[in-house]
């Protein structure tokens, strides 16, 4: 039997390296999307074992629905990625309600309602991992996207909370739940590919860091050799070189 994983926004940018790097080491690969069928469908169709699913995780409802309809019917899943994220601008002096109650919902609200179900429903060999997608600006922020950094901190916040109430249930002994933070690993935002190459290189090794790298961070956590609660920062040192404003913004103004 095939170990499944759950990756959501799977369909694009980073969930798609992470759904062909766990496709490519045997994992049955459930791809969500909200709005990226053909680009789901595509990727699935070239993976050895995947299947799609959609769902609006604004709606935070359907989003544990979903996680229920799928713990009942994979009997071997092992991990779940909260990868999905909206990724607007509005700044520390200029708060935008709607991009925050949309950030709030989709970047924190909904991966940690999507935890709490898979943790009451699925079931696994061996231990389930949990895996929060947060983002370096955790430990480096700046002025710029306030409503998304917010909602990675509030989501951050989650990972030691519920590592330290899992660790209180014996049932629960075996299972990891673990934060992943990237950098700029890919354009963002408003940014062309040229841009990106300026950007991207804003850290302390002065390189582009390839999605692929997150890639195997997360297969390295879905292992479970870290102790529960633990985040991996994977961008190549750029949570070492705090800046005025993000990248994409220091970079154009060079």
């Amino acid at each position: 039997m095939q170990p499944a994983v759950l990756i959501t926004g799977g369909a694009r940018r980073i969930g798609a390296a992470l759904a062909r790097a766990f496709g490519a080491a045997g994992w049955h690969v459930v791809i969500h999307h909200r709005d990226s069928h053909d680009e789901a469908e595509a990727l699935a169709s070239a993976l050895p074992s995947a299947e799609v699913i959609s769902c609006d995780l604004g709606d935070g409802d359907a989003a544990v629905a979903m996680i229920e309809a799928l713990a009942a019917r994979l009997l071997d899943w092992r991990v779940l990625v909260n990868n999905a994220s909206v990724f607007h601008h509005d700044d520390t002096l200029r708060l935008d309600p709607a991009t925050f109650d949309e950030a709030m919902a989709v970047n924190a609200a909904s991966p940690v309602r999507m935890t709490q179900a898979y943790l009451a429903h699925a079931k696994a060999n061996g231990g389930r991992r949990m895996i929060q997608v947060t983002d370096q600006k955790l430990v480096n922020p700046n002025p710029d996207f306030l409503s998304y950094t917010m909602s990675k901190h509030a989501l951050g916040a989650t990972i030691a909370m519920m590592a330290m109430a899992m660790g209180e249930s014996a049932e629960q002994a075996e299972d990891r739940i673990y934060g992943l933070a990237p950098g700029a690993s890919l354009p963002s935002f408003d940014q062309h590919d040229a841009e990106h190459e300026v950007s991207g290189r804003l850290n302390l090794l002065g390189r582009l860091t390839d999605p692929q790298e997150l890639a195997e961070a997360a297969l390295f956590l879905s292992a479970g050799w870290l102790a529960s609660g633990e985040t991996l920062i994977v961008d190549s040192g750029l949570h070492l070189l705090p800046g005025p404003r993000d990248v994409l913004f220091m970079a154009r103004a060079q």
